[in-house]
C-alpha cells in the first residue's frame, strides 16, 4: 500500500496536502495508506481520511495521502511517507498488517496507526484501530430478520478475511437471535456460521460484482441484503435502486452509507458503522500532544466506535416494536447479557 507506481505515488504524495493554504514546513503532518479500494471508496479508506480531514480543520495539521493501486504499492507507498518525515503514519486495511510492521520495526522513531489491524506482541510506535463490528452487525442482522417480507436475507464479502467475516457473522448470528425470539425461519444467503463458506468477490472494486451478487441473491429470494465489499456495494445500491426499495434493500457498511452514496440514498435500511474517523482522529491527537503508544484501541457499541446509523428512508418503515428490541437488544449486548459469538 510498488515498484511500478513508486515514482507516481511518491509524486502524488508531495502534492496531496489536504485542501486548503500551504501548510508550514514546521507543521505536523499525518499522512495516510490506502488499501487497494482507494481513498474515494465510500467506506474505510474515506472515513479514515476524514479522520485526518477532522484532524486538519480542528488541530491545525496538515495532512496528505497515497493510494495503492496494487497490493504491490504497500511497502514502498509507506516507505515514501517515512522517508518524508510524516509524523503520523495511518495504514488503512487487513493487508497492510506485514507491510506496517515490518517498516515500523524498521523505523522506531517513526508513529503509525492502522486500521482493522493490531498486533500481538504490541509493536511499541504502532497503534492498532480495530472494531467490534460484529456487535453492530449483529443488530444489522435482527433488524433484517424482523424486516424481510421474503423471509430469506443475504450477504456477501470482498474478501475471506477476518474483518470482513466479523460482519457477515455477526448478521448472521443476529438473524438466528431474531429466529429463536420469534420461532421465525428467515434463511440467511451468503455465509454459512458454522461451515464458515461463503459468497466472496475477490475485490473490493468491482461495481459489476456488486450488482450481479446481489441480483444473485435476490434472485434466491433475498429481499435485504449487506454486501462487507467497500465500493463494490455500490454495484448492488444500483441494482436496489432499480429493482425498488419494496423489493430489495441494501445494508450498507462502514460509513452511513445513505450519506456517503447520497444519490442511492433511498435504498439503504440502516448501515453497520465503524467510526474510523474517530480513532483517526484520536491518533492524530495523541501523537501531537504526545500521548501516543503503541497498542490496541477497540471500538464497540458502549463506547460508539461501532453502530447502526439511523434508517433515513425507511425511518417510517421500522416498526416502533422493532426499535425498541433494537434498542433492548444493543443495551443486553453491551452489558453482556446476550453475546454475539
Amino acid at each position: 500500500m510498488k515498484l511500478a507506481h513508486q515514482t507516481a505515488t511518491i509524486a502524488l504524495a508531495a502534492c496531496l496536502v489536504a485542501a486548503g493554504a500551504a501548510a508550514p514546513a514546521h507543521a505536523f503532518t499525518a499522512c495516510q495508506v490506502t488499501d487497494t479500494a482507494g481513498i474515494n471508496d465510500r467506506g474505510f479508506n474515506e472515513t479514515s481520511w476524514k479522520g485526518i480531514r477532522d484532524a486538519r480543520d480542528k488541530l491545525g495539521i496538515a495532512g496528505r495521502y497515497l493510494e495503492s493501486v496494487s497490493e504491490t504499492d504497500y511497502e514502498p507507498n509507506i516507505n515514501a511517507l517515512v522517508q518524508q518525515k510524516c509524523d503520523l503514519i495511518v495504514t488503512v486495511g487487513f493487508k497492510l498488517g506485514e507491510a506496517t510492521a515490518k517498516i515500523a520495526a524498521a523505523n522506531p522513531a517513526a508513529k503509525f496507526s492502522i486500521v482493522d489491524f493490531s498486533y500481538d506482541p504490541v509493536i511499541p510506535n504502532v497503534l492498532g484501530e480495530v472494531f467490534a463490528a460484529d456487535q453492530a452487525a449483529f443488530l444489522a442482522g435482527y433488524l433484517a430478520a424482523g424486516m424481510s417480507k421474503s423471509g430469506v436475507i443475504g450477504t456477501f464479502g470482498g474478501m475471506n478475511i477476518p474483518p470482513i467475516v466479523l460482519f457477515m457473522d455477526g448478521f448472521a448470528r443476529g438473524a438466528a437471535y431474531y429466529n429463536a425470539r420469534k420461532g421465525a425461519k428467515v434463511r440467511v444467503l451468503g455465509w454459512d456460521v458454522g461451515t464458515r463458506e461463503g459468497l466472496f468477490t475477490n475485490n473490493f472494486k468491482s461495481l459489476d460484482d456488486g450488482r450481479s451478487f446481489a441480483q444473485n441473491l435476490y434472485d434466491e429470494g433475498a429481499d435485504i441484503v449487506m454486501p462487507v465489499a467497500g465500493a463494490v456495494g455500490l454495484g448492488s445500491a444500483a441494482l436496489a435502486d432499480e429493482l425498488g426499495g419494496d423489493k430489495l434493500k441494501i445494508i450498507g457498511v462502514d460509513a452511513d452509507n445513505a450519506l456517503t452514496n447520497p444519490e442511492k440514498g433511498h435504498v439503504y435500511l440502516t448501515s453497520v458503522m465503524k467510526r474510523m474517523d474517530v480513532t483517526v482522529f484520536d491518533a492524530v491527537k495523541a501523537s501531537l500532544d504526545g500521548s501516543f503508544s503503541g497498542g490496541k484501541v477497540l471500538g464497540t457499541l458502549e463506547n460508539g466506535g461501532v453502530g447502526l446509523a439511523p434508517f433515513h428512508a425507511f425511518d417510517d418503515a421500522v416498526p416502533a416494536a422493532l426499535k425498541a428490541e433494537l434498542a433492548a437488544l444493543q443495551a443486553d449486548i453491551v452489558s453482556g447479557a446476550v453475546s454475539v459469538r
